[in-house]
């Protein structure tokens, strides 16, 4: 199995699908290919991935030619606007392909999933509110009474019709009346309940009941230590992310989760301490915020392309 990229790998292959589909659009402007230069020549990684997508560019350039050759003895109305869709595909497919190598396919199979900066919340036939945090994806089977959480975060808020369970690579967390969140990562899930009881079962080991109040490290070998957290604290379901006392560079981490592009900062910032409450709406007010208290400042090539670095000191 080929490893799980890391989330810059991630970041970088999105920004890169980005750019081509910026370029294949016909809008991007001189200073926008300038932009692009200077993408490209600021890391090594991002000039593989740049060739990768110009390389898929040249493959998929084949496929509108053979369609507008099958087409031209058939120029009636409907075969126009088929061909029309299909170039659009055809355009679109590189990008498409170069993303999908940093994403899991499944993860754009899945029943209900979300884009970098979304957020959903669906109300399910039974009754149950299942709401998911940004890059996630869920399958849902509701006749055999199981959700599969693909990847990602998502909360679940169920009214006890009957149990409920949640199936991830480390394991099942089954409820039958309660709200809990569960967030998968490569190494294992962190389950916290909200209200109600939910039974953990590991992939291998005892099971574990965890109450309101309560949260946990659910790991194929094994469930870690029970901690305590606050209920009432605001959090991703209230379009919030809240920080009290904690290090700039994992603050930043989670920030990058819910923007679209690439997010870097210089090494020596993640030291920094960050407390707040921020609205996930609006990221680029967010960096604002941090500059406005912390000794940092923000560089945005684009939108899609911001760095921190600290603040210059004023001689």
């Amino acid at each position: 199995m080929r490893p799980a990229p890391s989330a810059e790998a991630r970041q970088v292959a999105r920004a890169a699908a980005q750019w081509l589909a910026l370029l294949e659009s016909g809008t991007a402007a001189e200073q926008d290919r300038a932009e692009l230069q200077r993408w490209r020549d600021s890391n090594a990684s991002h000039e593989q991935a740049w060739q990768k997508a110009q390389i898929l560019r040249q493959r998929f350039a084949e496929l509108p030619s053979v369609l507008a050759l099958a087409s031209l003895d058939r120029p009636d109305g409907r075969r126009r606007t088929l061909l029309k869709q299909a170039l659009g595909v055809a355009a679109l497919a590189p990008t498409a392909w170069l993303i999908s190598r940093q994403l899991p396919l499944a993860t754009w199979r899945a029943d209900l999933h979300t884009a970098t900066g979304e957020r959903k919340l669906v109300q399910l036939a039974d009754g149950s509110a299942l709401q998911l945090n940004t890059g996630s994806a869920v399958d849902v089977d509701l006749q055999g009474r199981r959700l599969t959480l693909v990847e990602g975060e998502m909360a679940l808020k169920v009214p006890g019709v009957s149990q409920l369970t949640i199936h991830t690579r480390h394991g099942q967390v089954s409820v039958s009346a309660g709200e809990l969140c569960v967030r998968q990562e490569q190494r294992g899930c962190r389950v916290s309940v909200y209200a109600g009881t939910a039974r953990l079962q590991p992939l291998q080991g005892p099971a574990l009941t965890l109450r309101g109040g309560q949260q946990v490290d659910l790991q194929a070998a094994g469930v870690g230590a029970v901690e305590p957290f606050d209920v009432l604290a605001p959090g991703w379901r209230e379009g919030v992310l809240l920080a009290h006392n904690q290090p700039l560079g994992e603050f930043l981490q989670e920030l990058s989760n819910h923007r679209p592009g690439v997010l870097r900062w210089a090494p020596e910032l993640e030291s920094l301490r960050v407390t707040g409450s921020f609205r996930l709406e609006d990221t680029d007010r967010v960096l604002a915020l941090l500059a406005a208290s912390l000794p940092l400042e923000v560089h945005a090539r684009t939108r899609f392309w911001v760095t921190l670095l600290p603040r210059k000191k004023v001689a």
